[in-house]
């Protein structure tokens, strides 16, 4: 078969979430102490990105990390991801992962949920598969689908309404990411939006 080069390119970066799942989900992480569980996954999410980044010879001004605004875009991305956080915690309630708050655990959340979370997620969700989706298809359906695919990927909630949820989000996210075409602010929204879900609401509300 001849396939023009849209349809090539986003079979490439889909291909990324089975290899995204295989890694998750078959590396004995059990050997690793819980607190680096988290980088220790998403920088193998984020090897496989800067891999297939790599081999396609992608710069990373195209795929959205760039300068301009970008300021503007963090605000704009805390703005949105506080409310978001918010919003999902009366959808998941997750217990308190420590028995009181601490400012240090809420820096390292912070960190862990921005630099690995937001970036590795948002890198691969929006910056490639969804990216290569609009190419292929249309910038609605490949928006539609990069976020029908994100909300399977958290199927781990076994929660109806957390799935709904996620594909929602997936859409303001992917569409902020459109209107931007940065992915300053869809990083932001992201991280901080786990910070609140985590490391804020479940102290609050405890």
């Amino acid at each position: 078969m001849r396939l023009s080069q849209p349809i090539t390119d986003c079979a490439e970066s889909l291909a990324l979430i089975p290899l995204y799942i295989l890694f998750t989900s078959s590396l004995p992480w059990f050997f690793i102490n819980q607190q680096y569980l988290l980088p220790a996954v998403y920088s193998t999410i984020l090897g496989l990105c800067l891999w297939h980044i790599y081999q396609k010879k992608l710069s990373f001004s195209e795929l959205g990390f760039k300068k301009d605004k970008w300021l503007k875009y963090v605000l704009v991305g805390i703005a949105i991801g506080i409310p978001i956080g918010v919003a999902e915690y009366f959808v998941i309630y997750p217990a308190p992962a420590f028995p009181a708050f601490e400012v240090k655990y809420l820096f390292r959340d912070l960190i862990y949920m921005v630099c690995f979370v937001g970036i590795g997620e948002e890198l691969l969700f929006r910056g490639l598969v969804q990216r290569d989706l609009m190419n292929a298809l249309c910038w609605k359906w490949g928006l539609i689908l990069a976020s029908l695919i994100f909300a399977v990927m958290h199927l781990t909630w076994r929660s109806i309404p957390e799935l709904v949820f996620v594909f929602f989000a997936g859409l303001l996210l992917g569409y902020v990411y459109y209107k931007t075409k940065s992915l300053v602010a869809p990083i932001a929204m992201h991280g901080i939006g786990n910070v609140i879900l985590v490391a804020v609401m479940p102290y609050l509300m405890s």
